[in-house]
């Protein structure tokens, strides 16, 4: 572990690259003070019930076991139809357990609601909720991974992989923006077919948290701010991009690192996507990079296109990229358009937001983009993170909250010691970033951790369109926290001021901690383990064309955007009205799509029941206003009279008829 130095090290703010401004932060910035709280074991996301199951054990000698022993010696219990009786509900039998305990069902009441009235019978001895259980995520063996680490590590460690410690901010030390990725490796620890492309400064290569994840990438900046002494080729190790004054920042190194560094392998750190492989691309030199090379980088990666210099495509196509990179602006044509390719393709894209405290930057706000903001520990908006509606989603980006002194909630990751040019690893440079100047910040360190966790997400279903892993991780994503922030310290040195909600972007930089809405930083803060469930799990969706339709009009629902659970394709699709079956009718039942025909006004729901062919189902409603019918136009004379246009008009119609009706025969 490397001894934290005073060098100067460069900041954010600082850097000036030429087409892109790199963003990440390798600085402390102001905040509120607060302790480091503790975690807590990682919980799955259970599916909702489709039916009550309870397992129910009944007393030895009671009236139920001396009726079955009476008529069935020796039988199991199967006592549902009295247990019915008695409780007036429709109850079934399930699999006996044992020769006094078995499983029985009903519909329309929970599992627990149905354990307690259960529990409440004399015949009774226990009866408990017959809960699911799922595989643990081995905890990884990483040394730096786990809490209370000593010496120039943080003390927390990876607190932004593990489970939140609480839904709100109950104090200074409450993590509310881990990403719970431990949950996600229950489900899939990812798999080595599953690339993540990294776009950035290049990676060093001999860094053995990396070494046994690298895919073959290449080098795709030209000669004059290469740094490296050549243009493109095929080595995207990273020769340092320092300029004077400032220090090399090993950018693209931290970033493959979050995403997926060698995880349990007893060294060093975990990675969020854990098992998925990483192809580093070198698009970042001296001062940033071209628009050029880094698109031109996008779609090679993506497998879409040859190099120029060998006419060969990529060996290793990506289906994620994390572009930890941008610039202030609209999204060009040229980004929209290699976007638009890559995703058609079936890949995914992911960005971080920016460093600025302003709208946005490109490429994250370009369509077809999951851009990602970064928040505190707590959960709130950490000051120097962009924000804006185009904000996917957002993610740890690591605050030190403190002025002076070691950083509290850096982003610990790989990599290098060097100050100017790299270290080899044999001669101690593969390092793991402190808690001093060194502290990894920024939003650059947020998108790797949703690009890994898209990683996860694509490892437990390979069918998965980018449109369809944006639905995943927004729909699963946790609540941002509206209260419970210390008041937050001013920059400049003046009062203490209360955290307020964020504001939408303007001219200003917007650099204090604020409490985060969904028009500011996306959906809701990223949980790997809800979104790898979805993305395992059979799940139906609905796109209403329009929210109302007209009486007389007709409205078409697509469930195009469902997908089935991981390993199985979607059998049947079931419509139905459900409520308003009076006011509007259905066209078709049974198709992707349905069109619902507006018949009177009123509200109406409509049902979509998915089933895929390992027989698991899944349901969906949308609600429509059917608003009544427009009432006729007036005739454009008005009053009732006939204008000169529409006199000409009924001579002339007049006259046609004159002239098609036949003559009478004399």
């Amino acid at each position: 572990m490397k001894t934290v130095s005073h060098r100067r090290r460069r900041p954010t703010w600082a850097v000036s690259l030429l087409a892109l401004v790199c963003v990440c932060a390798t600085a402390a910035l102001p905040g509120a003070v607060a302790e480091r709280g503790p975690t807590r074991k990682a919980q799955l996301r259970a599916p909702a019930e489709a039916e009550a199951r309870v397992i129910v054990k009944f007393t030895a000698g009671s009236a139920l076991m001396r009726a079955l022993s009476a008529d069935r010696p020796a039988a199991p219990p199967q006592h549902a139809q009295a247990l019915s009786n008695r409780l007036g509900l429709s109850l079934v039998d399930g699999r006996p357990i044992g020769a006094r305990a078995q499983v029985v069902m009903a519909a329309g009441i929970s599992s627990q609601a149905l354990a307690e009235r259960l529990a409440a019978q004399s015949d009774v001895e226990y009866a408990v909720v017959d809960a699911r259980k799922y595989a643990l995520g081995v905890i990884p063996n990483d040394p730096l991974y786990a809490a209370q680490q000593g010496g120039a590590t943080p003390a927390v460690g990876q607190w932004y992989l593990r489970a939140p410690t609480s839904s709100t901010i109950a104090g200074p030390g409450s993590v509310v923006s881990a990403i719970n990725a431990e949950a996600a490796w229950g489900i899939t620890t990812g798999s080595s077919s599953v690339v993540v492309a990294v776009l950035d400064t290049g990676v060093r290569l001999d860094h053995p948290d990396l070494v046994p994840k690298l895919r073959p990438g290449y080098d795709f900046v030209r000669a004059d701010i290469s740094n490296d002494g050549d243009g493109p080729d095929a080595d995207p190790s990273d020769p340092g991009d320092h300029e004077a004054g400032y220090d090399s920042s090993w950018h693209g190194t931290q970033t493959a690192g979050l995403i997926g560094a060698a995880t349990n392998n007893g060294i060093g750190m975990a990675g969020a996507g854990r098992d998925v492989m990483l192809l580093p691309i070198r698009v970042l030199g001296t001062g940033g990079g071209y628009d050029s090379d880094i698109q031109a980088a996008m779609l090679w990666a993506g497998g879409l296109t040859k190099l120029p210099t060998t006419d060969q495509f990529n060996q290793f196509p990506a289906k994620v990229l994390n572009l930890s990179l941008g610039s202030t602006g609209a999204c060009s044509a040229s980004y929209r358009d290699v976007v638009g390719q890559l995703n058609n393709a079936g890949v995914v894209v992911v960005a971080a937001a920016g460093n600025d405290g302003l709208a946005v930057g490109t490429p994250a706000n370009c369509a077809g983009v999951i851009a990602v903001a970064g928040v505190r520990h707590a959960g709130t908006k950490v000051g120097y993170s962009d924000l804006g509606p185009e904000i996917a989603l957002a993610a740890p980006a690591g605050n030190c909250v403190n002025e002076s002194g070691a950083c509290l909630y850096p982003v610990l990751t790989t990599s290098n010691s060097g100050t100017t040019t790299p270290v080899a690893d044999a001669a101690g440079g593969s390092i793991y970033t402190g808690d001093g100047l060194d502290a990894s910040l920024g939003t650059s360190f947020s998108a790797p951790l949703v690009s890994g966790t898209v990683g996860l997400m694509l490892s437990a279903n390979p069918t998965l369109t980018p449109a369809q892993v944006k639905v995943a991780l927004q729909s699963t994503a946790r609540a941002f926290p509206t209260s419970g922030a210390p008041l937050a310290s001013r920059v400049d040195g003046g009062p203490l001021l209360p955290v307020e909600a964020c504001a939408a972007p303007s001219s200003g930089e917007q650099k204090y901690e604020c409490y985060c809405t969904t028009t500011t930083c996306g959906a809701g803060l990223v949980d790997a383990g809800a979104a790898t469930l979805a993305a395992a799990t059979i799940t139906a969706q609905i796109t209403p064309l329009a929210p109302s339709v007209a009486v007389g009009a007709s409205v078409t629902l697509d469930a195009g955007g469902s997908w089935p659970s991981a390993g199985a394709s979607i059998a049947t699709y079931q419509w139905a009205i459900t409520e308003g079956a009076t006011l509007a009718r259905l066209t078709s039942s049974t198709s992707a799509t349905a069109v619902v025909q507006a018949q009177a006004a009123g509200a109406v729901s409509v049902t979509l029941t998915l089933t895929d062919t390992a027989g698991s189902q899944s349901t969906r409603s949308v609600a429509l206003t059917v608003t009544p019918a427009p009432p006729p136009q007036p005739s454009s004379g008005g009053g009732g009279a006939l204008g000169f246009g529409g006199l000409l008009g009924l001579m002339a119609a007049l006259i046609g008829v004159r002239a098609v009706m036949p003559r009478r025969r004399r």
